[in-house]
């Protein structure tokens, strides 16, 4: 005999995921228009993540526990009398990760015998309760059986959550795109009109209304000052140049006799020309920029629209001091930089990995970015003194051998 609640059976479970998928617009329709428009969208999706994907549930099987087994008096109802007899229980716990509510709603394939078992916390309570004369072996088959039967559940509530999860995930990047384009225009708008704008009477105590806190290091907030539309940096630009200076890195190491004889301004030099004839001559080196020296920069229309650091790898230090270099020249109006590490010495498989840890250590580091391979590893870093204005740092290795005999 089993004793327990039965599962699976308080609420449908499609029809639960439908109506979280339906919330979305909502809960993005509710942000704040200045810290919508002033946080990075990756930020902003992750914390409607956190409220909106379903985490499956997952059982920890190796993890049971059993309580010391123990004799109880059932109560039954025989012929209108009730009538007492003592048993024998015996009870384990099962933990489990996952969101708990799971255990409630009924997938939708199931029977219509559901299992039974109490929910405590993170554990799932079962119970075996039979004559005092008793097998443990037909008891561990008995809860096997139970096991078993409550893991087909499972699997069955998992199959619809790993469909809902991709969903909901791109609903939340399409309605926080959408929204911050049209809030986007209409401040575009407001610029054009050329008229002040009457400040809300609670704009200085207006908060983002979040239901769940964000376990990240940094959490968005609403902005002190409204949002102004401010020139964006061309994605397409950036891109050129990191393929510009791809191409000539592959030249480079295909012509190791060439290459080793190469001091370290003499390929910067190399590159730059490589940059001046791609975007027509708006390239220099050593051209100061915001608090120090850059060794490219790229200017098209007075914005930076590329800058990049050139270095020779003397160890993982010289990633933290060329990160802080970096990071100090960077205004507003830069936020995509790359770093350029020449390797004249030791094995890129060796070096790769200590520069990269080095990266991820640095304390404005947020995530590694959309390229992860051995000729480019992208990285978003947050502005200094500004966790909501993110740095796109593109890093390129060149394995540039040195001639031992140049000196």
């Amino acid at each position: 005999m089993t004793q327990g609640n039965a599962l699976f059976r308080r609420g449908d479970l499609a029809r639960s995921l439908e109506n979280e998928l339906n919330k979305i617009t909502e809960a993005v329709a509710r942000w704040n228009e200045d810290a919508l428009l002033s946080s990075p969208e990756s930020d902003i999706c992750e914390e409607l993540e956190q409220e909106f994907l379903v985490r499956p549930l997952v059982f920890d099987r190796d993890g049971i526990t059993a309580d010391p087994v123990k004799e109880d008096v059932t109560v039954v109802q025989q012929y209108g009398e009730a009538v007492r007899f003592r048993q024998t229980v015996v009870a384990i716990s099962v933990p489990f990760t996952g969101n708990p509510e799971l255990f409630d709603l009924r997938p939708s394939s199931f029977t219509y015998n559901p299992p039974t078992a109490t929910i405590q916390r993170n554990e799932l309570k079962i119970e075996w309760r039979g004559p005092l004369d008793h097998d443990a072996q037909q008891i561990r088959q008995n809860l096997d059986r139970q096991l078993d039967e409550i893991q087909k559940w499972i699997d069955w509530s998992t199959a619809q959550v790993k469909a809902y999860n991709p969903s909901a995930k791109q609903k939340i990047a399409n309605e926080v795109q959408a929204r911050k384009a049209r809030l986007l225009a209409n401040r575009n708008t407001q610029e054009a009109l050329g008229f002040p704008m009457r400040e809300r009477p609670d704009a200085a105590t207006y908060s983002v209304p979040i239901k769940r806190k964000k376990i990240v290091p940094q959490r968005t907030t609403a902005p002190a000052k409204p949002f102004r539309p401010e020139p964006e940096l061309a994605e397409a630009h950036y891109e050129a140049a990191l393929e510009v200076l791809r191409n000539q890195r592959n030249a480079l190491e295909r012509a190791p006799g060439t290459s080793a004889k190469m001091g370290e301004e003499e390929i910067r030099n190399l590159l730059l020309i490589g940059l001046n004839s791609h975007f027509e001559g708006q390239a220099a080196g050593e051209v100061f920029n915001c608090t120090g020296k850059t060794d490219i920069l790229i200017r098209v229309d007075d914005r930076h629209i590329f800058i990049g650091e050139c270095k020779i790898w003397k160890g993982p230090k010289t990633i933290s001091d060329t990160l802080d270099q970096l990071l100090g020249y960077l205004t507003w109006r830069d936020t995509k930089a790359a770093l350029l590490l020449f390797i004249r010495s030791g094995a890129p498989s060796d070096v790769m990995p200590k520069a990269i840890a080095k990266f991820r250590e640095h304390p404005n580091y947020k995530r590694d970015g959309q390229h992860s391979t051995e000729e480019r590893h992208d990285f978003v870093f947050h502005a200094n003194g500004d966790t909501s204005r993110e740095i796109k740092i593109a890093f390129l290795p060149f394995h540039l051998p040195k001639d031992p005999h140049n000196r």
